[in-house]
């Protein structure tokens, strides 16, 4: 249908449901702000180890204020403060800056430097590790990289835990990624507490409340929508799921980074479209995309209704120690 060719008052209506909460959770917010106080203090560039959090547009952004990006830590000079990714990073990177003589900041989210400090304390009792989580994802790789090899194995699925094998079931526990879908991590561990009935759980939940809090609010809304629209990056685990609990609801849903990625042939002519946004992806993008919306509908917008959170972290002492002074 050739929308662009009518007027406002011939575009056909859509209510436009936007889920809450959606957006930046407050890991994601100190981790930007962290590049954007190194800046500051440091002044440009400033190395980042990997992308600081998984978002192009936020990438972007600080690459134009003079962030420099990269794979490893041999691509920093050796005059150059670094950065080290939301997604925490194996033990051996900041040991290889400090033996460089690097002024590093660690940026890790702290819900998982938890992960990463119950993992030394129970590899320390003995007892070795499951790991629910996705394989290559930095957050896996990064918690691995804080215990031992070969005290920890990675679990992806149900099916993973019948064919394990581990050097002791009475010595067992298992810790989860912080951004995994909360349906699937739940029978994950159904069946990991089915086979080895001794193993030690977590003291509390290991995915962090923003990805449940997102996962809950798609849920939410989910029955109300006929297409939900994800905004977030492809290598984003909790932007994808988010599209996942959509359509194992019944609801299609497409994973966008922008609103020039809407695929509106797959779109159609819905009553109602869901949208959210994963923990990395700014607001600025879920306007970006309403408006891309306004452009071929008559729009009727919502916010749903929602508990607001309410978490921050504290910065690094050493980038707010001059502002303070």
């Amino acid at each position: 249908m050739p929308y662009m060719a009518c007027t406002v008052a011939e575009f056909p209506p859509l209510r436009v449901l936007i889920a809450a909460p959606r957006g930046f959770c407050a890991g994601v917010d100190r981790a930007i702000q962290i590049v954007e106080l190194a800046l500051e203090r440091f002044g440009a560039p400033v190395y980042v180890r990997h992308e600081i959090v998984h978002n192009r547009f936020v990438v972007d952004r600080l690459r134009e204020l003079g962030a420099v990006f990269v794979d490893e830590l041999d691509e920093v000079p050796d005059d150059r403060p670094v950065v080290f990714s939301a997604h925490g990073v194996p033990k051996a990177v900041p040991a290889a800056a400090q033996t460089r003589g690097l002024t590093y900041v660690d940026a890790t989210c702290p819900l998982v430097s938890k992960v990463h400090r119950q993992a030394e304390r129970l590899i320390e009792e003995g007892r070795h590790i499951l790991f629910i989580g996705h394989a290559g994802h930095p957050e896996v790789i990064g918690t691995f990289g804080q215990v031992p090899e070969g005290s920890i194995t990675l679990i992806e699925t149900v099916e993973d835990v019948a064919g394990v094998a581990v050097p002791d079931t009475e010595n067992l526990a298992f810790l989860t990624q912080t951004t995994l879908s909360v349906d699937d991590t739940s029978a994950i561990i159904e069946a990991l507490k089915a086979r080895f009935p001794a193993i030690r759980a977590p003291r509390s939940e290991d995915i962090c409340y923003a990805t449940s809090n997102r996962q809950a609010a798609v849920k939410a809304i989910a029955e109300e929508c006929d297409r939900m629209l994800v905004i977030g990056a492809p290598n984003s685990s909790n932007s994808l799921r988010l599209a996942e609990v959509a359509e194992r609801l019944g609801v299609p849903a497409r994973l966008i980074e922008r609103a020039t990625d809407i695929d509106w042939e797959w779109l159609g002519e819905p009553k109602t479209v869901g949208i959210t946004a994963g923990a990395s992806a700014p607001e600025v993008l879920v306007r970006e995309v309403v408006d891309a919306l306004r452009s071929r509908f008559q729009v009727a917008e919502e916010i749903a209704d929602h508990t607001p959170e309410r978490m921050i972290f504290k910065l690094p002492r050493e980038l707010i120690s001059d502002r303070a002074a």
